[in-house]
């Protein structure tokens, strides 16, 4: 846990050896990615400060009865001099958690140039990507579908599944319904692939 004052991405080696589906979190700088990861992991709000790197934890997530899906999340900071190394982290990833402030209006032109800038990359084209609304606590939240309108997220990719929802890491209000979406997503383009692959 904390920052890992490194720029080191991970690879298919650095991976750990079970089965978890690997997943990046990227976002503007203040968007609240952190807070979000270790809602997650913690199950309580837990302030941060700003990454200077990254930082990894292994999430468990309950999918109804006793079934359950481990992520490997990775949470990337989000400054503008540390944005050019996000490709070193989503490239070969299973999903794209795309983080913004949705009391900060303001921001939200920059943070589309940013979506659509990393879902675009050679990398990444096709990979499933859960934007998160984060701070839906806060006064003047913008709703799951302003948002969706103003990042302009169905104009990403026509191979590109996406999914919008509001959340808080406060309270964790949305959180787990979006990740269950971010995983019914993966699955889908995983059988997409192998259907793919059978036809050739």
């Amino acid at each position: 846990m904390g920052n890992h004052l490194t720029e080191m991405a991970p690879t298919a080696s650095f991976l750990p050896h079970f089965q978890a589906l690997h997943v990046v979190v990227i976002g503007l700088d203040s968007a609240g990615k952190t807070s979000l990861l270790y809602r997650l992991k913690f199950k309580e709000f837990v302030q941060s400060v700003p990454t200077k790197g990254f930082n990894t934890e292994k999430i468990r997530v309950p999918l109804g009865g006793s079934r359950s899906i481990t992520f490997q999340v990775w949470d990337v900071g989000g400054q503008e001099k540390l944005r050019p190394l996000w490709r070193s982290y989503t490239r070969r990833t299973d999903g794209l958690v795309f983080v913004v402030d949705a009391a900060e209006a303001e921001r939200l032109e920059e943070a589309k140039v940013e979506l659509h800038r990393i879902s675009r990359a050679s990398d990444n084209q096709g990979v499933p990507v859960l934007v998160l609304a984060n701070k839906q606590d806060q006064p003047g939240a913008l709703s799951a579908a302003e948002v969706e309108k103003r990042l302009a997220v169905r104009e990403l990719a026509a191979t590109t599944l996406t999914h919008v929802q509001s959340c808080s890491a406060v309270d964790g209000v949305g959180l787990q319904l979006g990740l269950e979406r971010l995983y019914e997503m993966i699955l889908k383009r995983k059988k997409a692939a192998r259907a793919s692959k059978k036809r050739r």
